[in-house]
């Protein structure tokens, strides 16, 4: 079964690559596809809203199962923010790197006790042939680094965020690992049974 991942990210499409590797999919991104340009806002005002409206519009676009997925990044000191727009925090001007200089910059002085933070990650899943919609949510406490770890890898926010449990960040896990205890393997994992059976029943 082809399976269109609602994105033209690179790192996540290669993070979904891995966390569904055990299925019978053929995975495909939005330039595989000649979506590349399409744009979808996202107005929606919460997570699950957003990665629907996408979701939705992807499906409808190629005619194929669809996932598509919404992050959320909350820092409890800046009371919540950058929330559910953490791509577009600070404005569309920055760079990703920017954004990540912005965040450590408001919590100078901040001890790490005081540094909460979780992401959240809302996949959504549609199948044009039924309508069926099927949303799941992970979600990974941890808290946010006292400076940018830039030895690893990773995207977005990964530099700077330190997984529960963990002294390390997330661009310095292996993949693997990451992508077990992720906010967005977190909620892969949920969607593992529905995708197996969309395949099954695509023959």
């Amino acid at each position: 079964m082809d399976l269109l991942i609602g994105t033209s990210n690179k790192g996540k499409l290669e993070e979904f690559q891995m966390m569904l590797g055990s299925l019978p999919v053929h995975l495909l991104g939005l330039k595989d596809v000649g979506l590349g340009d399409m744009d979808v806002a996202e107005d929606a005002g919460t997570l699950e809203g957003n990665a629907e409206l996408k979701v939705r519009a992807y499906s409808k676009a190629s005619g194929l199962v669809t996932l598509a997925d919404d992050t959320g990044l909350e820092i409890d000191a800046l009371g919540g923010e950058p929330g559910i727009y953490p791509a577009r925090y600070g404005g569309s001007h920055l760079t990703m790197a920017d954004r990540r200089q912005k965040v450590l910059s408001q919590l100078v002085d901040v001890p790490d006790e005081q540094r909460a933070a979780r992401f959240i990650c809302v996949i959504a899943l549609a199948d044009p042939r039924t309508d069926e919609l099927i949303t799941v949510r992970g979600i990974c406490p941890g808290r946010i680094a006292q400076a940018e770890d830039t030895s690893g890898g990773g995207f977005g926010y990964d530099p700077v965020f330190i997984p529960e449990g963990y002294d390390r960040t997330f661009s310095s896990l292996p993949p693997e690992e990451k992508n077990r205890i992720s906010h967005r393997g977190r909620a892969s994992q949920l969607l593992l049974e529905s995708l197996s059976r969309l395949a099954a029943a695509s023959g």
